[in-house]
């Protein structure tokens, strides 16, 4: 079996890794370095608080990965396992809480139902009172994306895998229906190098819709701008507070080390598309001072004297329902995309259910058939709230 993963982010590393751990001849390309697209910009969450069975499943799964990575990999990831809390604003926002913990525990994760007090306890700072509810869940928390890279690259490479960066597919082969061969170019390539595999896999992020349209095929998946600032809030934020999220106003903060913070959200008004190869990978001051002003309303780490000292922009590979695309496209095009900022979390699951497509045809992990690319053609989309 010879497997070509385009997308050497945590995706595409953990699909490799997987792939090569069940026997495949595998060859990973990244157009740039690895990590150095998504997966390096996000926050690091790991969390099993979603409003949808499938993502609270992914997180599940993928947490019993995450929490034995290091005796697995030989890398401590740097987790932090401070919680997750979110805040509701409205009544109606509290009721749907109380059916995401009903779901949650059903499932297996240890969520809980708070009142604003109970939240205060969780990450004292907080002020209760424009709040009815939240949710908590210790096991949640936070991890070193690039370290998980490190170590899924190594163990990669450990098991043959032939890790290529700086080069790009250009384009792909069918023979029918079927993908049988890629065209790949590496930097200052004469030409690009044709590979025959038996299956492509696409974990390219927020270049998943080009590759997709290498094969004919239209994948809905937008790469969206998504900005994150690091700030000295006054008083330091205890490294003990829980990634706190008001979910209604699409702000949320954590802390980093020595009483910094990052702050972040994405807060209404136009989100088009960007081009992955040409996007202001920079932070906006403006969006910036919105955010610590958000975030100063319901915690009060971020008041008058807080300091901006840095940010970044990265992408979230963005589908309609803000749920990936997980399926085998069409014979040969194993797509593992469009995670919509929780591709970080959900890897080591996704990885494993794109080497089970791939060798088997099917996976027993999770039900993946709500992930097929053409429920948006049938109308039947997924919904989740959890998001920020």
């Amino acid at each position: 079996m010879d497997a070509l993963v385009v997308g050497g982010g945590v995706v595409g590393l953990s699909a490799a890794y997987s792939l090569a751990d069940r026997g495949a001849n595998v060859t990973l390309v990244e157009k740039g370095s690895l990590g150095n697209g998504s997966t390096a910009r996000s926050a690091g969450g790991i969390r099993s608080q979603f409003s949808s069975r499938v993502n609270v499943e992914l997180s599940l799964a993928s947490k019993d990965v995450w929490n034995a990575f290091e005796d697995r990999f030989g890398v401590d990831i740097g987790l932090r396992k401070t919680g997750y809390l979110f805040l509701a604003r409205t009544e109606e926002a509290a009721e749907r809480f109380r059916e995401n913990v009903d779901m949650q525990r059903e499932l297996g994760a240890a969520s809980e139902l708070l009142t604003p007090a109970e939240a205060a306890e969780r990450c004292p700072g907080l002020d209760p009172e424009p709040f009815v509810a939240a949710t908590y869940n210790p096991d949640d928390g936070i991890a070193d994306p690039n370290l998980a890279v490190q170590g899924y690259a190594e163990a990669a490479r450990e098991l043959g895998v032939d890790v290529r960066t700086k080069t790009a597919v250009t384009g792909l082969h069918r023979e029918g229906d079927r993908v049988v061969g890629a065209d790949v170019r590496g930097v200052g390539g004469e030409g690009p190098e044709r590979h025959e595999v038996d299956c492509v896999v696409n974990a390219a992020g927020a270049w998943a819709a080009n590759i997709g349209e290498m094969a004919g095929v239209d994948l809905p998946i937008a790469p969206r701008r998504r900005q994150i600032a690091v700030v000295d809030p006054t008083p330091p934020v205890p490294e003990s507070v829980p990634l706190t999220i008001d979910l209604e106003c699409g702000s949320y903060f954590r802390p980093e080390r020595d009483g910094a913070a990052l702050v972040g959200g994405h807060f209404g008004g136009d989100d088009p598309d960007r081009d992955p190869d040409a996007y202001d990978e920079g932070m906006d001051l403006e969006w910036a001072a919105r955010a610590v002003e958000n975030a100063a309303d319901y915690a009060e780490y971020f008041g008058l004297d807080t300091r901006i000292k840095r940010g970044w922009a990265g992408l979230y590979a963005v589908t309609p329902d803000r749920h990936p695309i997980v399926e085998e496209t069409v014979p040969g095009l194993v797509t593992v995309a469009g995670f919509s900022g929780h591709g970080f979390q959900h890897a080591p699951a996704a990885g494993g259910i794109a080497a089970d497509l791939v060798v088997d045809g099917e996976t027993d992990r999770l039900d993946v058939s709500p992930l097929s690319g053409d429920r948006f053609e049938r109308g039947e989309t997924l919904t989740e709230r959890s998001v920020a």
